[in-house]
C-alpha cells in the first residue's frame, strides 16, 4: 500500500482510465475525492469503494468551471484536512477534420482538456505549497508528441498545452516540494476502442511494436509510481505508455 493515508483528488474518475486509476490508488491506501459529470456512475464507483473499506468522496460538475475546482479541494479540505496527490485526468476528444471543425468545438475542448487541468492545478498547489508537498500527475496524450489523424487538432492542441503546464509547474514549484509530471498514454482498451470496426482496430495494433493495445491497469500504475515517494527524484516528465508506438 504505497499510497497509504496519503488524499487524492481524481478528475474524470467514472469511466476508464479515471476509474481504473481510483481502484488502483484505493487498493494502495489512499483516500479519494472523485469528480466526474455523472453524478450517477460516480455515486455507483463510491458505493464500490467504500464496501472494500476506502474512503471516497464525490464532487459531480463541469471540471472546465473554477467552481467545480474549488469544491474539490473544499471536499477535500473538510473530510481530510489536507492534499497529497492530484491526478488530471477529465478529458474530451473530437474527430471532425481541421476544415469542418467549429470553433465552438475547438473551444470547448480547450476549455475541457487544458483549462480544466489548470483550474485543478490551481486550486490545489496553495495547499500543496503550505504542506510542503504535493504529487500532480496530469494526463496528457501521445498525441501531444506528434499528430494524430483520428483527432481532430483541438485535442492534439489541448494536450501538448497540458505538457506544457506541466513542465512549468515542475520548474516553479519545485522549491515547495511539489511533483508535476504527466503521462502520455497510446491506445488503450476504453470505451472508445470498444467502438472501432476490426478493420481499423487491426490497423493501429499494426502499428504497435508491442503488437496489442494497452490497459487501463498498465496506465494506472504508472501513475501510482508518480504519486509515491518511489518517483521523488522525478519532476517535469512526460511519460510515454503506448507500447513502443512513440519514442522519445
Amino acid at each position: 500500500m504505497i499510497i497509504k493515508d496519503k488524499v487524492a483528488i481524481i478528475t474524470g474518475a467514472t469511466r476508464g482510465i479515471g476509474r481504473e486509476i481510483a481502484l488502483t490508488f484505493s487498493r494502495h491506501g489512499a483516500s479519494l475525492v472523485l469528480s466526474g459529470q455523472n453524478k450517477m456512475l460516480l455515486t455507483k464507483l463510491k458505493k464500490e469503494l467504500t464496501k472494500n473499506g476506502s474512503k471516497c468522496s464525490i464532487v459531480s460538475g463541469d471540471i472546465s468551471s473554477p467552481i467545480t475546482s474549488k469544491k474539490l479541494v473544499e471536499k477535500a479540505i473538510k473530510q481530510y484536512k489536507h492534499i497529497d496527490i492530484l491526478v488530471n485526468n477529465a478529458g474530451i476528444i473530437t474527430r471532425t477534420p481541421s476544415e469542418k471543425m467549429s470553433l465552438d468545438e475547438w473551444d470547448r475542448v480547450i476549455e475541457v482538456n487544458l483549462k480544466g487541468t489548470l483550474c485543478t492545478c490551481l486550486a490545489v498547489i496553495p495547499f500543496m505549497k503550505s504542506q510542503k508537498y504535493g504529487k500532480i500527475i496530469n494526463i496528457s496524450s501521445s498525441a501531444a508528441k506528434y499528430p494524430h489523424p483520428n483527432a481532430a487538432p483541438s485535442y492534439g492542441a489541448s494536450k501538448a498545452g497540458v505538457l506544457y503546464l506541466t513542465h512549468h509547474f515542475a520548474l516553479e514549484f519545485a522549491s515547495y516540494g511539489i511533483y508535476v509530471n504527466a503521462v502520455c498514454p497510446g491506445p488503450i482498451k476504453t470505451d472508445m476502442t470498444k467502438q472501432w470496426d476490426s478493420v481499423y482496430r487491426n490497423k493501429v495494433i499494426s502499428k504497435i511494436p508491442l503488437g496489442r493495445l494497452g490497459e487501463p491497469i498498465e496506465v494506472a500504475n504508472v501513475v501510482l509510481f508518480l504519486a509515491s515517494n518511489m518517483s521523488d527524484f522525478i519532476t517535469g516528465e512526460a511519460i510515454n505508455i503506448n507500447g513502443g508506438t512513440f519514442m522519445d
